[in-house]
């Protein structure tokens, strides 16, 4: 990046949202800078899900707003920006996992890895010509993971991205996260679970309000 390229920023700002017409959460504001990590943390019910599904703009804003700086003329806004990986894995079942990868390629643009290349990085090259839906557990979680390789995003919306892994898998993955935010990404991740991520920021969400 051009030492004179704006740095990236994704924010929140008294941030509301609903689940089914109910109030989940209000007043949350946060800053994440490129390089930066932030963990969501709390209860179930407490509205991690439901605010990274905000995030990414598959769900209104109540309250408040999200934005985006620094993306240029590629990623003009919040939702431009951002990959996420939601609890289902987004993936055919009866498509090959490398089919899979290239539909998502070609889908979201801004093209990174090859999907072959993805699938190496997440210890699938072998099983790449397999359909999704003979894939254990582990393994559709370790394709979907992929998929944020396959196509460029400054942003990633992680929501318990770990379900399903292995030690080994979960070691894996925080290298790559790692290196998204060593190459100037970063990323917002719903957790259970420490995710290796040094230095990260905490967002503590709590109990839904009656």
């Amino acid at each position: 990046m051009p030492p004179h390229a704006p740095t990236i920023e994704f924010a929140a700002t008294g941030l509301a949202g609903e689940r089914g017409g109910e109030p989940v959460f209000q007043g949350l504001s946060f800053r994440v800078r490129e390089g930066e990590a932030l963990t969501v943390t709390g209860p179930n019910g407490a509205g991690k899900s439901t605010l990274l599904r905000v995030l990414a703009g598959l769900l209104p804003v109540h309250e408040g707003a999200v934005s985006f700086k620094g993306g240029g003329e590629d990623f003009p806004d919040a939702r431009s920006a951002c990959h996420y990986l939601g609890h289902k894995n987004a993936m055919k079942a009866a498509l090959s996992v490398e089919e899979n990868l290239t539909f998502w390629r070609e889908f979201l643009g801004h093209p990174h890895l090859d999907p072959w290349e993805a699938l190496d990085m997440v210890g699938l090259g072998d099983i790449s010509h397999l359909p999704f839906g003979y894939l254990s557990t582990g393994q559709r979680r370790r394709a979907a993971i992929a998929r944020l390789l396959v196509s460029y995003r400054p942003v990633w919306l992680l929501d318990e991205p770990t379900a399903g892994l292995d030690k080994a898998s979960e070691a894996q993955f925080a290298e790559l996260m790692g290196a998204h935010l060593e190459d100037g990404g970063l990323i917002v991740a719903a957790t259970h679970l420490p995710l290796g991520l040094e230095a990260a920021g905490e967002l503590k969400m709590g109990e839904v309000r009656a």
